[in-house]
């Protein structure tokens, strides 16, 4: 048996191919034009891929049309609505979320910067600081905190006991950090 305006409802109730042949070749521009209105801002891939969910959902669902077929365009073009309503609001979400996304790793890339900014200014501060210090304690400073060596080292090179260079490194701390306090009650 052909499959023709007539009988296309019932031969696509009783799962017969020949009945979503005739269904997508006689109603694919009227789904396409409605899933076109509604998706065009999103992208061609998501009206076909809407256009194909039409077409899949009509076919698993054929025995719940009740109608006759001059219905059918009413019936289908409602499912395509709907379709293509549901993809555009999981689209929307998908690239809201991704958005997003790019809004967290572009302040998380801002805050890395600006935390490097005030770790360089904080540096640049206390090297600011060590250079008003007298000569020898400045050296002392230099050679502890920057060369990294060890306080009998530091005595050895400077021809100063331990004890010295620790009361010296002691004072120097003491002085950076009420110099520190003072610069942060005047900001």
């Amino acid at each position: 048996m052909r499959c023709n305006s007539k009988n296309f409802v019932t031969r696509l109730q009783k799962q017969k191919e020949d009945g979503l042949e005739y269904v997508i070749e006689h109603y694919s521009a009227f789904v396409n034009a409605i899933a076109y209105k509604v998706l065009s801002g999103i992208s061609m891939d998501a009206i076909d891929e809407c256009v194909n969910d039409v077409f899949l959902a009509v076919w698993q669902n054929a025995g719940q049309f009740k109608g006759e077929s001059k219905d059918f365009k009413n019936w289908i073009g409602m499912i395509t609505k709907y379709k293509a309503i549901d993809l555009f609001r999981k689209l929307e979400k998908q690239q809201a979320r991704e958005y997003s996304d790019d809004l967290l790793e572009q302040k998380s890339k801002y805050e890395d910067l600006e935390e490097q900014l005030v770790k360089k200014e904080a540096k640049n501060d206390l090297l600011l600081a060590i250079s008003k210090l007298e000569i020898i304690d400045r050296d002392i400073f230099m050679m502890k905190y920057f060369l990294h060596l060890s306080t009998i080292e530091i005595a050895e090179a400077l021809n100063l006991s331990k004890a010295a260079v620790e009361n010296r490194l002691y004072r120097g701390k003491r002085r950076l950090a009420t110099t520190n306090r003072l610069r942060e009650r005047l900001i």
